[in-house]
């Protein structure tokens, strides 16, 4: 790897234990910090991702996983196999609501479309493959080809190992660049999801709040063919047998132990400058809560009559709720900080640094300057089209999607555009067949039409002709207007139904422009609108990427001279995260937070009903106190959840919590709303994360849901 940036990136980690994403090559170069926090393990081993304990950390695309068993079982976030879930519920048969046990491999329930369990079996510094020194030269949109087009090479040469999944990743704002190869599991099975009533109780109300007590687990398992290849959905499958899986904690977890999360971080935004941080929160966010908002209200009134309906969009209800709460969280911490002040003196110094040294000024200025004016070009261009984004249909999207895949296939593989590759069709087939339990027709009519009243006010010149022309937009349309030009879009359409869906990912281009489907005939009309505007992304993002990776080399070496340290932001590759289980005082309520709930504080908030409907199951045995082994010596009850002092985001959900041994204490699955702004400007004293306990998941499993083949499974008996 890389010695230059990355070893500047680690210096004067000390003062900081409890910040940063720490990439897995980076740890023994903290190793004095690692054990000082009390890591028994040796900090080199986490560097070997197919050894333990890497070798047994897994990601979902989105969340991350872990397997616990040596027969492929993997344990995440409730949340994270909410989808399916959802996906295998009906009104008859309501998992969701009751939750899911699959007593043997034979009642195991194939999961939502398109889920994936990724495998990360090896991290290789490319960067000088991606950006070689003629690709350096290049500027806007030559250089994104360029790019992509090594990228490509690369991704194609390693995925010559059938079954994996290669991705190149950019680092440090695309100064360097990592291959990730991963097994690509193809044949995931939902096992076991609590009840609502433990997995997501609390719901929205309780969401990223202190104290907390919701049993965030879930449990899938991973399938492969009888020579243990990666394969599709198959009877004659078997579970996947692990390298390493994890070890359940011996003893219980305590205020003050040392902690470590093992994840796929999101993104993070640390590393923005002042217009960056301006824009999001005076702007951005503030539309985007506005937005949620909307959406949530529309869902809930469109889908109030009709419970297939309403499971049909649990799951996206879900996701748009917990970024409602989550960028309205990040709004109120920052109304009341120093933060932009802060960023923007920093950034002042970082400029005058590179001022005072002429050869500083000779290699940084003109690119510092650069990216200001790219970015607000960037932001105008946001603004402009932000209601565009969400005032097209779903099934017009999709057959965009499928008329550029039809045109893509025309082409040599390693041509065709990255996401419309022979290696992308898997995910594109996935989608089209999810949309049978995730769409319908009179929601996302009443969503499109919200944003297209918006849009349609918009003058003409801040609009997109072509959509215009094939949606019958007009200047002063009213809102009755608009839902009539709707109603003739989607009544002019068969994609609603699944087989005239998968028909057309097999059709020809000139299948396409004989079709007289209307939102076919809208993709076609729009595939060259939509590739000259793609061709203007992609000028303005070759030029930031050329300024902005020029930037953070200014910005690591300023950093440097101070003796400060510098990972990479979150980018949803591996990571590793250190503190200690701590609560905190005062939290933001004024009140000291203790580090962990209990049991006890679930029959508190009971309700039984809503989003505090506990099992009575549940209730029963805890009015019983029949706690078993399960059962805190100190706390006197079964820990529900914990606090930490660990740098997590978005992405993290479902990640492993370890104890100093690499055993397995807990899973990550939230953060407190007053911490989350650290996705922008950490925050050592506030940020806490909070972890569901081990003992309380086992605790339920045993005593509630009666799960005994899982937990002999995971050697817990």
């Amino acid at each position: 790897m890389k010695k230059t940036l990355i070893a500047l990136a680690i210096l004067s980690t000390s003062a900081y234990a409890d910040e940063g994403m720490w990439m897995p090559q980076q740890l023994p170069q903290v190793a004095k910090q690692l054990k000082a926090a009390g890591l028994k393990l040796d900090p080199a081993n986490l560097t070997k991702l197919t050894e333990f304990p890497m070798g047994a950390i897994v990601s979902l695309g989105g969340c991350s996983a872990s397997f616990v068993s040596p027969q492929g079982l993997v344990a995440t976030n409730h949340h994270c196999v909410y989808g399916s879930v959802a996906h295998n519920s009906t009104p008859e048969r309501n998992l969701l609501a009751n939750g899911f046990l699959a007593h043997n491999l034979g009642e195991e329930l194939p999961a939502a479309p398109g889920t994936r369990i990724f495998v990360t079996k090896a991290v290789t510094d490319v960067s000088k493959q991606v950006v070689t020194p003629e690709v350096a030269k290049l500027s806007g949109k030559a250089r994104v080809d360029a790019i992509e087009k090594n990228q490509k090479t690369i991704q194609a040469d390693c995925e010559k190992d059938a079954g994996h999944r290669c991705t190149v990743s950019s680092y440090y704002g695309g100064l360097e660049f990592y291959l990730i190869k991963q097994l690509e599991i193809r044949d995931v099975r939902l096992v076991h999801a609590p009840p609502e009533g433990v997995g997501k109780f609390g719901g929205d109300t309780d969401n990223w709040m202190w104290p907390r007590h919701t049993g965030d687990y879930g449990f899938y398992r991973a399938y492969v063919s009888k020579d243990g290849k990666a394969a599709d959905f198959s009877k004659d499958n078997v579970p996947y047998v692990p390298q390493h899986h994890l070890k359940l904690a011996k003893e219980g977890v305590k205020e003050g132990d040392f902690i470590m999360v093992l994840g796929y971080p999101g993104r993070t935004n640390r590393h923005r400058l002042p217009s960056e941080v301006a824009f999001t929160f005076d702007w951005n966010y503030p539309a985007f809560v506005k937005q949620s908002a909307e959406s949530l209200a529309i869902i809930a009134d469109t889908t109030k009559d009709n419970k297939d309906t309403a499971l049909k969009y649990a799951s996206q209800v879900a996701g748009i709720n917990n970024y409602y709460k989550n960028r309205q969280g990040m709004l109120d911490s920052y109304a009341g900080s120093d933060m932009l002040q802060r960023k923007t003196a920093e950034h002042e110094a970082l400029k005058q640094w590179i001022n005072a040294d002429a050869k500083r000024k000779a290699e940084y200025a003109g690119d510092i300057e650069q990216v200001e004016k790219l970015i607000a070009q960037r932001d105008t261009e946001v603004k402009r089209d932000y209601y565009f984004g969400s005032a097209k249909p779903r099934l017009l999207n999709t057959a965009r999607m499928l008329y550029r895949l039809s045109n893509e296939n025309t082409k040599p593989d390693a041509e065709r555009k990255s996401g419309y590759q022979v290696r992308d069709v898997p995910r594109i087939k996935a989608s089209v067949d999810a949309l049978v339990r995730n769409y319908d027709e009179k929601v996302d009519k009443a969503l499109v039409l919200n944003s297209l009243v918006k849009y349609a006010a918009q003058p003409a010149a801040q609009r997109n002709a072509a959509f215009d022309s094939v949606a019958g937009i007009k200047d002063g349309m009213s809102k009755a207007d608009l839902q009539a030009a709707l109603d003739t879009l989607y009544a002019g359409s068969k994609l609603g139904d699944l087989a005239e869906r998968k028909a057309w990912l097999d059709r020809k281009p000139e299948d396409f422009k004989a079709s007289n489907d209307s939102f076919i005939k809208a993709a076609v009309a729009l595939y060259g609108p939509d590739l000259k505007s793609e061709a203007e992304e992609e000028e303005l993002g070759g030029k930031l990427q050329q300024a902005y990776a020029n930037y953070m080399k200014a910005k690591i070496a300023y950093m440097h001279s101070k003796g400060q340290a510098v990972y990479p932001d979150a980018n949803s590759t591996l990571r590793v995260t250190f503190g200690k289980v701590a609560g905190r005082d005062p939290g933001s309520d004024g009140s000291s937070w203790k580090a962990f709930t209990t049991v006890e504080g679930v029959a508190a908030k009971a309700t039984g009903k809503g989003e505090f409907n506990a099992p009575a199951a549940q209730l029963k045995a805890i009015k019983a106190k029949e706690y078993g082994k399960y059962a805190d010596p100190k706390l006197k009850s079964v820990p529900v959840a914990y606090l930490a002092t660990l740098d997590i985001t978005g992405g993290n959900s479902g990640s492993a919590a370890l104890n100093s041994k690499g055993e397995w204490i807990g899973l990550a699955f939230d953060g407190t709303l007053d911490s989350i702004i650290s996705d922008w400007d950490f925050n050592k004293a506030m940020t806490r994360d909070i972890q569901v306990d081990l003992r309380y998941i086992l605790w339920n499993m045993k005593h509630v849901d009666h799960a005994d083949n899982l937990l002999k499974e995971m050697n817990a008996e």
